[in-house]
């Protein structure tokens, strides 16, 4: 109640405040004037107040918050199944893929998200495709039959009642409120929100940095980069603005919508909370100070799980330049070539089963780290390593560690940026070290780490201001 009074924005997306006076529902910070307490309940979820009623509030857009950064923290089923919906699995392959993809019943999937969330998967589904529609009406000039497919409804009668149910207006209301719409394209312009404060130098820093030619560039102060996609690829480019991520997509296929701003988030780390994180670390008085310089930092991510994986293994032991000089060699050779009419970028990232078939002979790096690679792209292929937002994050870094030439640092590197474990720590990074010796922290692997229990569960975070001690460009802003 404290929140809503004080207008937290802080709390966006942790919960959902209704009205039951007005049948609307809002996000703590709406500026309308807080009602009676009596008049008020509260949801876990956007999707659970539209199962008991109420309608989006038009004024401060509550479907459009930030994620809770629950679901990507915790690795349990419930965060797991959240993620998957997100990533758009209930709208290709309905609840019993789901399921397949978790391993568990469709009823127990069902009984736990209710219980937690307010909402069951297809609820759930249904409100990130009427998020999705919203989008594609108010920013496109695309005809309501194609934005209706292109968000993941099966009929056009289903899509407008959606879309009258949750935001209490016709699809045709919708577009009227929001202006000129720009020329039917693949192209969209959109505001990625995030939880204040964000440090825009470590997470774009670090992305362009590591950028590998062809598949990643920064051009015009945006970070750029293609995507590969379900229904077909894309090119994203991401600029941090003040207030938001200004986030501009090229698709093949509009039904990747929801899939590529899902991924955009994730590879930004959007949905964190970062007041949580820097209070607990400032906990620590040797960390204290680099948290109060800039705070909000981020943890880098990725928008494709398996690409990472590689890319780390190319990265193992040689300079930032070397791995992406080795990745930008792979993607020519065996990347699927895109255009781009906007910029430098050539090639998606080669998946897996392409990599799967490289003459180990003909790649020029030592021979361990070949065989490391090829065991890494064949497990992959095969299925029998899930990186994936479904994956289980203890499973996973068994099955690394079980390959060969994938030692912890490679382990805790993926498990970091790939699985999006906030607790991972690469203790035996350089620069972690060189940090350590800096602040007058432990310098053995072990001591470091009991020494960083403190931390927990943020060490993925810490380990991003450990890197703020050094002087390299994963730490910079570029210029535009």
């Amino acid at each position: 109640m404290r929140a809503v009074r004080s207008r937290d924005s802080r709390f966006d997306g942790w919960f959902f405040t209704a009205v039951v006076t007005t049948g609307i529902y809002c996000r703590p910070s709406c500026p309308v004037v807080p009602p009676k307490a009596e008049n008020m309940r509260f949801y876990p979820s956007a999707a659970a107040a539209q199962l008991a009623g109420f309608r989006a509030c038009k004024r401060c857009r509550p479907d459009a918050s930030p994620g809770s950064p629950e679901w990507n923290h915790r690795a349990d089923l419930v965060a797991r199944a959240m993620r998957l919906i997100a990533d758009g699995v209930v709208d290709r392959d309905g609840v019993p893929g789901l399921a397949a993809r978790l391993g568990y019943s469709e009823r127990q999937i069902e009984r736990q998200l209710l219980a937690e969330v307010g909402a069951g998967p297809l609820a759930l589904a249904r409100a990130q495709r009427a998020q999705t529609a919203r989008l594609l009406v108010e920013t496109t000039a695309l005809p309501m039959a194609e934005v209706a497919l292109a968000a993941g409804f099966r009929s056009i009668r289903a899509f407008n009642d959606t879309v009258r149910e949750v935001f209490g207006l016709a699809p045709t209301e919708l577009r009227r409120r929001a202006g000129t719409c720009p020329a039917t394209s693949g192209a969209l312009s959109l505001r990625l929100p995030f939880r204040a404060p964000l440090c825009p130098d470590n997470v774009f820093g670090h992305l362009v940095a590591t950028a590998v030619p062809g598949v990643e560039e920064w051009r015009g102060g945006a970070y750029r980069r293609t995507l590969r996609l379900p229904h077909g690829h894309g090119v994203v480019a991401l600029r941090p603005m003040p207030d938001h991520v200004a986030c501009r997509l090229s698709l093949t296929d509009l039904r990747d919508l929801p899939i590529a701003i899902n991924r955009c988030r994730r590879l930004l780390d959007l949905d964190a909370d970062p007041v949580a994180v820097d209070d607990l670390l400032r906990e620590d008085p040797l960390l204290t100070e680099l948290v109060d310089k800039n705070p909000g930092r981020r943890v880098p991510r990725t928008v494709d799980s398996a690409e990472f994986a590689v890319r780390t293994v190319l990265g193992q032991q040689v300079s930032t330049a070397a791995a992406r000089t080795l990745a930008a060699r792979l993607v020519t050779a065996h990347g699927e070539p895109v255009d781009d009419d906007e910029g430098g970028l050539t090639h998606l990232f080669p998946s897996p089963s392409a990599l799967a078939a490289l003459d180990p002979e003909r790649l020029a790096f030592p021979r361990a780290r070949r065989r490391a690679l090829l065991a890494l792209v064949e497990a992959l292929a095969a299925g029998e390593i899930d990186l994936e937002v479904s994956g289980d994050w203890r499973q996973a870094r068994a099955r690394l560690a079980a390959l060969p030439g994938i030692g912890p640092w490679s382990v805790e590197s993926i498990a970091m940026r790939a699985l999006g474990d906030p607790d991972a720590f690469v203790v035996s990074d350089l620069g972690v070290r060189l940090a350590a010796r800096e602040l007058g922290l432990p310098r053995t692997p072990a001591a470091l780490t009991a020494r960083a229990a403190a931390w927990r569960p943020w060490r993925a975070y810490a380990v991003q201001y450990l890197w703020a001690t050094g002087d390299h460009a994963i730490n910079t802003l570029p210029a535009a």
